[in-house]
């Protein structure tokens, strides 16, 4: 035992050092700010790979674009531009300078003498193959291009550029508005595009992530003699932006809008065709839009400019912000709504804050509620107890459903002609539903469903929109897919499932649409009032193609009873000309005698007043005569009206002039003053 004034400790290592228990890194608490959690799950927001990234930025700020001009009643004309940019340019925009490789091997697309043999050899086969197929007279197809090698390291570059005559940004606002997650203007209830402030933001994230550079932004508002450019980047770990430069500039044009240019990484050969269904089917959906798209290369022959013409000026009403419905707020909501409210009393609070709550019904609840309340009593001196009871009596109380007036639809005019517009059918039926409710939230589904078209392929062809914005992937899970294939049975609507060109389209609007997921995807078909309204409104769209299918059926019916029944006029009126003839000569020979009409008609054939062409007129509109009303017999069997109408679309005038409009959910009438 060691009785001195020193004592060897249990945790001491050979040198006599002890340790001192140290904390582990994993124990330490940490905070990441919003922009950075985003950035490390880039996904959620639909930045999965290079090519979904450039898709997604496209979406988002065409989105916003429509958004901005929409919120002024402005018809909205939206630029969107794609610029390649070669690995050279890019290097010399960031101050780079190119360098010649030192040691190939060092790379990943370095091809071995190997591999490179093998490769030859597989090429000179398949040119002895296209000979063989060449001298044998068969059909020899095209050789696909050779893939360049391509590295994990190489990758491709665009400047992005959407410009729009919107509303444009307050000068002061613009850095939050896109050096700031998780911050915007769409956060109260009311049916927009877009909910989580992501958008525009997530693209600056990524051009960040993959290039380094800022986004520049340049914006002007209605009657400003200036516009404000601003050249700025993120700081993740903090949230807050960046700014290079932000200053005000002459706007001589008086232009008002915003232009965003960024430069990211994206694989425009990928989602070439992605991009394009988009634009496409914003088109349709948005027809009183005029969208203009170009896709610029160093390559010519890469080039692509599309336009998608507006069709109408006759927008959608703005949809206004509209309160909640008692039955779709929980505690948190409640009290906020408490924290934030401007009334006095719980009563003027149930009133004003809620839909669907008069002053007597009001008055109701709070005698349900309790001794402890009263009309009188301060809201904010409720206790988180008194919430309690106000949410669930709020769970348990009957409530009218909200109505949609909140909300603003396509409507049946503008999805009929975006339809017409972008896929030419043979014929095509709309129908807009009545405003149903799912968890206290008020939706509206419209459809349509088109046969025949241009670029349309066999069998059906589905377009979901959610909000009037267009729905490309997770189809499969979707509400709209599930419900057409297999809700539908085509075929009592005398459709062909599989061989005739079915498109169909369902657009659905709501203060709050479930999406499955963060991504703004999918709708999930496990919400039976949703699944409900849906297969209605694609029902009443074949029940109105059918009566249209069914007289084009009739009409296909009566041409060909006409047609075989014109086939034989020819030999019937040589037969019957030839009887009479026969018959004339015998009763002027005196051989056998007719009398009355019988005399009269074969002295006619005698004189030539009766020819045989005079007999295949008389046939040919006896046929006319017979085929009329055999259509019309069956026309009233199968309760056909003989004069169907049809829809008729006027062009607007171009002319400024004073008017109102009028709107039907199938016709806009326009009074000019």
């Amino acid at each position: 035992m060691d009785t001195g004034g020193s004592s060897e400790s249990p945790i001491e290592t050979k040198r006599g050092k002890s340790k001192t228990p140290r904390k582990t890194k994993d124990s330490v608490l940490k905070q990441k700010s919003p922009a950075e959690f985003f950035a490390e799950n880039k996904n959620i927001a639909g930045f999965d790979n290079p090519g979904k990234s450039l898709y997604t930025t496209v979406r988002e700020l065409v989105e916003n674009a429509l958004d901005s001009a929409e919120a002024i009643s402005e018809l909205p004309v939206v630029e969107v531009m794609i610029e390649e940019i070669g690995r050279s340019k890019f290097n010399s925009m960031i101050g780079l300078t190119d360098l010649d490789r030192v040691d190939a091997e060092l790379y990943d697309d370095f091809e071995t003498v190997k591999a490179r043999e093998k490769r030859l050899a597989k090429e000179a086969r398949n040119q002895e193959i296209q000979a063989k197929n060449a001298a044998l007279g068969k059909k020899v197809k095209e050789p696909a291009a050779a893939k360049g090698i391509r590295g994990r390291g190489e990758a491709s570059f665009y400047r992005v550029i959407c410009k729009d005559n919107g509303r444009g940004m307050p000068h002061d606002d613009i850095p939050n508005m896109f050096g700031r997650v998780l911050s915007g203007t769409k956060y109260g209830l009311k049916q927009t595009r877009g909910k989580y402030g992501l958008g525009a933001k997530m693209a600056l994230i990524w051009s960040k992530m993959s290039t380094g550079l800022p986004i520049e932004i340049s914006s002007s508002m209605k009657g400003q003699n200036y516009f404000s450019f601003c050249r700025l980047d993120i700081d993740i770990h903090r949230n807050i932006p960046h700014i290079h430069l932000h200053e005000k500039r002459d706007n001589k044009e008086r232009w008002h809008g915003a232009e965003i240019q960024v430069v990211i990484e994206g694989n425009w050969t990928t989602y070439r065709s992605k991009i394009l269904h988009y634009m496409r089917q914003m088109a349709v959906i948005t027809p009183y839009a005029q969208f203009l798209f170009k896709f610029v290369s160093d390559a010519s022959d890469k080039n692509v400019t599309i336009s998608f013409a507006r069709r109408t000026d006759v927008m959608p009403p703005v949809p206004p912000e509209t309160k909640y419905h008692p039955s779709a707020v929980d505690l948190l909501l409640i009290k906020r709504l408490i924290a934030e409210t401007s009334k006095q009393n719980l009563l003027q609070f149930l009133q004003h804050e809620f839909v669907n709550i008069g002053k007597s019904y009001a008055e109701r609840l709070i005698g349900e509620m309790g001794p402890d309340f009263s009309t009188k009593m301060p809201v904010k001196s409720l206790t988180s107890q008194q919430i309690v009871r106000i949410h669930q009596l709020f769970r348990q109380a009957k409530f009218d459903d909200p109505s949609g007036d909140c909300l603003s639809p396509a409507g049946e005019y503008n999805l009929r002609l975006g339809i017409i517009k972008e896929l030419h059918p043979d014929m095509v039926a709309t129908y807009s539903g009545s405003a149903q409710v799912f968890e206290g939230h008020p939706f509206i589904v419209e459809a349509g469903v088109s046969v025949g078209g241009k670029d349309v392929k066999q069998g059906l062809n589905i377009f979901r929109f959610a909000n009037r914005i267009p729905l490309l992937f997770e189809q499969g899970a979707d509400v709209v897919t599930r419900t057409a294939l297999k809700r539908i049975n085509w075929n009592s609507y005398k459709i062909n499932q599989t061989q005739d060109k079915i498109g169909v389209f369902v657009s659905i609007v709501s203060t709050k649409i479930p999406f499955k997921g963060t991504g703004k995807e999918y709708i999930g078909d496990d919400i039976k009032e949703i699944v409900s309204a849906v297969k209605t409104s694609i029902q009443q769209c074949c029940v109105q193609l059918k009566a249209k299918i069914v007289r084009k059926i009739q009409a296909r019916e009566q041409q060909e009873r006409k047609r075989n029944l014109s086939k034989y006029i020819p030999d019937a009126t040589g037969a019957i000309y030839a009887v009479l003839q026969e018959m004339a000569r015998s009763h002027a020979a005196k051989r056998k005698r007719y009398e009355g009409e019988d005399a009269e008609l074969l002295k006619k054939v005698s004189v030539r007043s009766i020819t045989k062409e005079t007999l295949s007129e008389k046939l040919a509109q006896h046929v006319e005569q017979v085929d009329y009303e055999m259509a019309l017999e069956y026309a009233t069997h199968s309760g056909v009206k003989e004069e169907p109408r049809e829809p008729i679309y006027i062009q607007s005038l171009e002319a400024e002039k004073q008017f109102i409009d009028f709107h039907c959910p199938i016709f806009v009438f326009r009074l000019f003053q």
